[in-house]
């Protein structure tokens, strides 16, 4: 299964609707939370995303609504005694920040945290999962995207398969192998199959709009990204390092993005359908205005 499951969709001022910054990603058997801000575990019931779901817990940078949910978070690990270690990234700058939450409450602590902090733009680690890259952003604070990169694989191709002869558990050799012999002729797997592309997935906070909002967003196939102002106020977007709903989806539409998920929206907006309609006339895909404890699935392979 993979699917966003959406904890928080507001930004510094949490409000009746919206409470702050929280994302849960369901890929395969791995399970990364973004940015858990005040209230994420609660969130976490309310959703039904358990503390052993979580193999790796990423943070954006060290401003409240991205992080004040992780002593909860990192407590709760060790309350459900969870088995398996549970990987951290965050920005090196905010060492400080991170130990002090960590460590904010008296707990007895059981569960493995391992803390990656990232340091520089670039690959962070490499999985079952695929590869988890890092890339800094333009925020006043030092602050990172994540982006997500399965691995291509091989689609088989039944009539190729048909035309060379082969079948049964001979597939299987041939796809563990790369060649095999079939009635005295070798036949590859690049005479039977095509290129699958892997998914991608990439997660865009708190930042003015710069290259490596780009590098990050393409070609993915569910980009999530703040979209803290409408354009109205892109003046004060700028100032305070934010995207507006028309700079997100002008990023998803020029890197050929599949699904578009906007988040992370000031206080001062009652009106969600705002936000797509300013989407709309940038981006002609799919557009999710992302609200509290939505599922959002990524989308099937093309």
């Amino acid at each position: 299964m993979r699917e966003l499951v959406v904890l928080g969709t507001g930004s510094q001022v949490p409000s009746r609707e919206r409470t702050q910054n929280g994302y849960f990603l369901r890929w395969d058997e791995e399970g990364f939370l973004f940015d858990p801000g005040e209230g994420s575990q609660r969130q976490m019931i309310f959703a039904g995303v358990n503390a052993g779901a979580i193999t790796r817990l990423c943070v954006t940078h060290f401003h409240g609504d991205h992080c004040l949910g992780v002593p909860g978070v990192i407590q709760r690990l060790s309350l459900d005694d969870v088995p398996h270690p549970v990987h951290a990234h965050y920005p090196a700058s905010g060492q400080t920040y991170f130990t002090r939450l960590r460590y904010a409450a008296s707990f007895f602590e059981r569960a493995e945290l391992l803390e990656e902090p990232v340091e520089d733009d670039g690959l962070l680690s490499v999985g079952s999962f695929g590869q988890l890259w890092a890339r800094r952003l333009e925020h006043p604070i030092e602050s990172y995207g994540y982006q997500l990169i399965e691995p291509d694989g091989r689609r088989m191709l039944p009539t190729k398969l048909a035309e060379y002869g082969v079948s049964g558990p001979a597939v299987g050799r041939l796809q563990r192998a790369g060649s095999i012999d079939v009635d005295g002729r070798t036949v590859r797997i690049e005479d039977v199959s095509e290129v699958r592309r892997g998914q991608r997935f990439a997660f865009v906070m708190d930042t003015r709009l710069c290259e490596n909002v780009l590098r990050l967003a393409d070609g993915a196939d569910l980009l999530v990204i703040e979209s803290t102002y409408l354009s109205t106020e892109s003046e004060l977007a700028r100032r305070f390092g934010h995207l507006t709903a028309r700079q997100a989806a002008r990023v998803a539409a020029e890197c050929g993005v599949r699904k578009l998920v906007l988040t992370h929206f000031s206080q001062r907006y009652l009106e969600p359908e705002r936000f797509h309609e300013e989407a709309a006339a940038e981006f002609d895909g799919e557009i999710v205005v992302a609200s509290d404890l939505s599922r959002i699935s990524v989308p099937t392979r093309r």
